[in-house]
């Protein structure tokens, strides 16, 4: 991407959110240093790859194994700029991302008048976002024909900070993510700060790109919990302001949840998808990097079965299941309302 449409994507950013020309200045400051990333990056990502072919996702294996074991890389605080490093790397061939999040639950409901029933959607999503913590984030890469990177590992799954004592929650989600797994004590210890997450994602080439591609599951909270880290700021008002931060940060994006309303017969949440399509998860369900491995296989089986292997991006492109209202890729800028049917099932 040229550094002109970068600088222009953060004008428009500063004017959502008032930023000061100081704060500009810093946000500047943090993109530009993906300049100087060291020939060492690549020095390093040759080692890690030296041993691996390519794999194609969507085939099952026998017994449960851990996340290592099935290519899942676990990152910490400790760990979080040397896997970055690599996903620098990896992301120059590998422009497809599946990405999941696990976060807290919800916790408050918005009281008021609202104009549509997709108008109480966004501001159900945006008090609970700007009240709670992420979790976990899963990120998956693949190539064009659903292929993940050769070498050790085609997932990161993220841990974050999280304070079981002193953040908020709903405790059914809790309960269910400790069933899943999800370590809170090791999260509490050694999870990840989001501010230094935010820093290395925003020179990670993976955001503010035209030609990355996000694949996502009913994922209205997924980029609300991102853009909340990218920005450091709370959600905008109107869902308008909050799918133009949207495109500038994620320009492509297709949520499996979404493209279903053209599948006949597929219904249901991720795992039942699956199961329909016959794919098989590759480790724990209801973890980040789990459930993003397994909205990859999913998006590219789908294309193949019900798409003829081309997604028309001018119907369902930017178009978040749940939502009312979506940015579509028109060559003009423009939104699209797309109330109807949408609701916030699973």
């Amino acid at each position: 991407m040229k550094t002109g449409l970068i600088v222009n994507k953060f004008i428009r950013i500063g004017k959502i959110f008032h930023i000061s020309c100081n704060e500009f200045a810093l946000h500047l400051k943090n993109l530009f240093i993906v300049i100087f990333c060291s020939i060492s990056d690549q020095l390093q990502m040759v080692r890690k790859s030296a041993s691996g072919g390519v794999n194609s996702i969507g085939k099952g294996g026998g017994s449960m194994p851990s996340n290592e074991e099935c290519g899942i890389r676990d990152v910490w605080g400790h760990n979080l700029e040397e896997e970055f490093r690599t996903i620098r790397q990896v992301v120059q061939q590998y422009q497809y991302i599946a990405m999941d999040t696990e976060f807290p639950g919800v916790v408050a409901r918005p009281i008021g008048e609202f104009r549509t029933s997709a108008d109480y959607q966004y501001q159900l999503l945006r008090c609970n976002v700007d009240l709670l913590r992420i979790i976990q984030l899963g990120l998956t890469f693949l190539d064009e024909s659903g292929n993940t990177p050769g070498g050790s590992y085609t997932t990161w799954q993220f841990n974050f900070k999280f304070n079981l004592q002193e953040d908020m929650y709903a405790q059914d989600s809790i309960d269910m993510l400790q069933n899943s797994g999800i370590q809170f004590k090791k999260h509490e210890e050694e999870g990840i700060d989001p501010l230094d997450f935010a820093e290395l994602l925003m020179t990670s080439g993976i955001v503010l790109a035209d030609d990355i591609k996000w694949l996502s599951f009913h994922s209205g909270y997924d980029f609300g919990y991102l853009l909340k880290l990218l920005t450091d700021q709370n959600l905008p008002q109107e869902e308008s302001e909050f799918f133009e931060l949207l495109r500038i940060y994620f320009p492509t994006i297709y949520d499996v949840k979404y493209l279903m309303k053209s599948c006949k017969n597929l219904k249901g949440g991720l795992q039942e998808v699956a199961e329909q399509l016959e794919l098989q998860r590759v480790g724990p369900q209801h973890q980040a990097g789990s459930d993003s491995l397994l909205t990859g296989m999913v998006f590219f089986k789908m294309r193949e079965m019900f798409f003829e292997d081309h997604i028309d991006d001018a119907k369902y492109c930017g178009h978040l299941y749940g939502l009312g209202t979506s940015f579509v890729v028109n060559g003009a800028g423009g939104y699209l309302d797309s109330n109807g049917d949408n609701s916030s099932s699973s």
